[in-house]
């Protein structure tokens, strides 16, 4: 993966709804963050996952930030709430970084049980959520950058 310039600006949105999750996976995308030498961080928080998309799209249209990661959670129950919910984060983060050109990480966990969110969080078994949604957004951003500076051919 190359990096991204130096002095790239990242916006954090978390949803706090499941705060332990939400800390894990913060810790997580800040640790891909500083591995990359970036450290001009801002987050913002929401209460669900649901509220991700908009306040994604106030931190990429605010000019101020290079790329906007997101990161939550979302635990199946009973109802359907929690399809409505997936899709709708899933749809509204990838409708801001098509809209504004501003590449956004999409860390929301979508799983069936508390236990299957611990594994996908930093320190759990499996992948840290928070980490690769870091990681694809400052892949995207470094592409972005590669190709703004590419001279244009007779």
């Amino acid at each position: 993966m190359s990096a991204p310039a130096p002095g790239a600006r990242v916006a954090l949105c978390v949803a706090r709804f499941y705060a332990e999750l939400a800390d894990k996976l913060e810790g997580g995308a800040r640790d891909a963050l500083y591995d990359a030498g970036l450290i001009e961080i801002d987050r913002f928080d929401v209460p669900g996952a649901f509220e991700l998309p908009m306040i994604a799209k106030f931190a990429a249209t605010s000019g101020r930030y290079d790329a906007v990661i997101c990161l939550g959670a979302v635990i199946r129950g009973e109802t359907d709430h929690y399809d409505y919910v997936c899709t709708e984060a899933a749809r509204g983060i990838q409708q801001v970084q098509l809209e504004t050109g501003v590449p956004c990480g999409f860390g929301v966990l979508t799983v069936d049980t508390m236990e299957q969110a611990l594994e996908r969080v930093s320190g759990g078994a499996k992948r840290d959520t928070g980490r690769s949604a870091a990681e694809a957004a400052l892949a995207s951003l470094a592409v972005k950058q590669e190709l703004a500076g590419a001279t244009q051919s007779p």
